[in-house]
C-alpha cells in the first residue's frame, strides 16, 4: 500500500511542469510566506510597517503575486483541502474560548450592518449594469444580466447561491465563468482593504465617534481570560487541541452533507431544493458545537494555546485564498471588472452612510460587507482580523446573508431585467 502511495506522489511529480505544481511544494512556499512575514514583523522596520499595514493584508497579497506571476497555481487541491477541513477545525478552536455574554452586549448594529451591505447590492445591480451598458457589445446584453445575477448570490450568500441563481436566471456557462473572475478581482481587492481597516480599527472609529464600549469591553473580557489560565503547555494539551479541531471539522463535514439531503423543500416540478448547502450546515454545526464548548472545562486549552494553533491555521487559509486570485485575469474582461468595481462601490457608500448613521464601528462594518460579499468561508477571516475570538460573529452574519441570498438575488434578477430593457 505504501509503494503505490510512493509510486502515485513520484508519478505526480514527475509530471509537473514546475515543482510548484505539487500540493507540498505549494504548502511549503505559502509557509514559508508566512514565516517570512512574522519574522520581518519582529524587526524594527517591521513593527513600523505592519502597525500601519496589518500582517494579513501581505499574509493575503503576497501569494497572489506569486499566482500572477506564475510561481503559483491558482487552482490546487490544497486550496480546496485548507478551506473543507482547515477552516472549520481554526473556527472551533477560535470559539473555545468564547465569552457568549460579551458577544451578545454587541447589541443589533451588526445585523443592521448586514442588512445595510445587502440593500447595497441589490441597488448597485441595476445602476452598475446601467453604467457599462453603453460600452457593452448589444448582443451580449442579454448574457450580462443574466451573468450578474448569478454574481448577486457570490455577493450575498456565497458560492452556493451564485450557483442557484445562476440557474434560475439561465446564465450561459461562458457568461458564468466570466462572472467568476470578477467574483474574485473584486471581492479579493475589497477583503484587502477590509483587513487593511482591521488595523487602523481605532484611527477610523475616533474619526467617525462610532461607539466601541462594548466592543473593546469583549477584547478585554477575553485578554483577561487568557492571562488567567495561561500555562506552559504539553503534549498532551496539543494532542487535544489537535484533536479537537479536527474531530470537530470532521463529524461537521459528515453531518452538514446529511443535513443538506434531508432538509429541503419540494418545488412545482418535484425537485428537491436543500434549504441550506452542506457548506452553510457545516459553520453553523462548527460554531454550534465551538459555543457549546466554551461553556465546559474545553474553555480551558485557551490558556495553553488553542486560539493561537487556530490563528496558524487562519493564516494558512488567508494565504491559500490570496494564491487562489489571480491579477492577470482581469485582461479578458475589462468591461465587467469596471462593472464589478462600480457594484461594489454602490454597496460600500450604503455601508458608510448606514454606519455613520448609527455611528457603527468598522468592525460591524467590515464584517457586515464580508458576510454579504464573501460568506462563511470569508467573514470570520475578517472578523478575526479585529480579534480572534469575534470569527464567531462573522459565520453567524454569514449564514443570515445565505438565508437572504435566494430572495435579494430574485429581486436583482428583475431589477436588472428592467434595467437590461428585456
Amino acid at each position: 500500500m505504501i509503494s503505490l502511495v510512493v509510486a502515485q506522489v513520484a508519478q505526480e511529480t514527475e509530471n509537473s511542469v514546475f515543482p510548484l505544481t505539487h500540493p507540498m511544494g505549494q504548502l511549503a512556499v505559502l509557509l514559508m510566506v508566512l514565516t517570512a512575514i512574522f519574522w520581518f514583523g519582529e524587526t524594527q522596520i517591521g513593527k513600523r510597517i505592519f502597525s500601519i499595514i496589518p500582517k494579513l493584508v501581505f499574509c493575503y497579497f503576497i501569494p497572489t503575486t506569486l499566482t500572477t506571476f506564475g510561481i503559483l497555481p491558482d487552482t490546487s487541491p490544497l486550496y480546496t483541502w485548507i478551506k473543507a477541513y482547515m477552516l472549520p477545525a481554526s473556527l472551533l478552536l477560535l470559539i473555545l474560548a468564547l465569552d457568549v455574554p460579551g458577544i451578545l452586549k454587541l447589541g443589533p448594529k451588526a445585523v443592521v450592518m448586514l442588512l445595510a451591505g445587502t440593500a447595497g447590492v441589490v441597488v448597485g445591480a441595476p445602476i452598475a449594469l446601467l453604467a457599462t451598458k453603453a460600452f457593452l457589445p448589444p448582443e451580449t446584453i442579454d448574457d450580462t444580466w443574466r451573468g450578474m445575477t448569478a454574481l448577486s448570490g457570490s455577493w450575498i450568500g456565497g458560492t452556493a447561491n451564485m450557483v442557484l441563481l445562476g440557474d434560475i436566471a439561465e446564465c450561459p456557462k461562458a457568461m458564468f465563468d466570466k462572472m467568476i473572475i470578477v467574483d474574485v478581482f473584486v471581492a479579493n481587492i475589497w477583503m484587502g482593504v477590509l483587513l487593511y481597516a482591521a488595523g487602523q480599527q481605532k484611527r477610523i472609529d475616533r474619526w467617525t465617534g462610532a461607539d466601541t464600549s462594548a466592543i473593546e469591553d469583549l477584547q478585554h473580557r477575553i485578554s483577561d481570560y487568557e492571562a488567567e489560565t495561561l500555562r506552559i503547555p504539553s503534549m498532551t494539551d496539543f494532542m487535544i487541541i489537535a484533536t479537537f479541531g479536527f474531530v470537530g471539522a470532521w463529524f461537521c463535514y459528515m453531518l452538514g452533507s446529511g443535513l443538506e439531503e434531508s432538509v429541503y423543500t419540494v418545488k412545482e416540478n418535484g425537485e428537491h431544493r436543500p434549504i441550506l448547502s452542506d457548506t452553510t450546515w457545516k459553520f453553523i454545526l462548527i460554531t454550534t458545537i465551538g459555543v457549546v464548548l466554551s461553556f465546559t472545562p474545553a474553555r480551558r486549552l485557551e490558556g495553553a494555546g488553542a486560539s493561537k494553533i487556530g490563528s496558524v491555521m487562519l493564516y494558512i487559509l488567508v494565504a491559500s485564498i490570496g494564491a487562489h486570485a489571480n491579477f492577470k485575469s482581469i485582461g479578458d474582461t475589462p468591461i465587467l471588472v469596471a462593472m464589478g468595481f462600480i457594484w461594489m462601490g454602490c454597496h460600500i457608500l450604503f455601508l458608510l452612510i448606514v454606519a455613520k448613521i448609527i455611528r457603527a464601528p468598522i468592525f460591524f462594518v467590515a464584517v457586515g460587507s464580508q458576510a454579504n460579499i464573501g460568506g462563511a468561508a470569508s467573514a470570520p477571516i475578517v472578523a478575526s482580523a479585529f480579534h480572534p475570538t469575534l470569527a464567531p460573529v462573522g459565520v453567524l452574519l454569514a449564514v443570515a446573508g445565505y438565508v437572504l441570498g435566494t430572495y435579494a438575488g430574485l429581486l436583482i434578477l428583475k431589477l436588472l431585467q428592467l434595467s437590461a430593457g428585456m
